[in-house]
């Protein structure tokens, strides 16, 4: 697509980002981490990751084993 533009065109589209970015809305990175880490620290008792899933409940427990003799 980029390809098929003129450069004027290509630059263009860049003001138009760049007037885009220029809104967005800047967060210290230590306060985003700290925000980030609160939120996953109040939903880890719910995360089956952490948690783990029970067996009952469990699609991925085997059904029975297989023998050959």
């Amino acid at each position: 697509m980029a390809q098929d533009m003129t450069e004027k065109d290509l630059l263009k589209m860049e003001v138009e980002q760049l007037r885009k970015e220029i809104k967005t809305e800047r967060v210290l990175v230590s306060k985003s981490a700290q925000e980030m880490k609160a939120f996953v620290e109040s939903l880890a008792t719910e995360d089956p990751l952490i948690k783990g899933v029970p067996e009952d409940k469990n699609p991925f427990k085997e059904k029975g084993g297989c023998s050959l003799s």
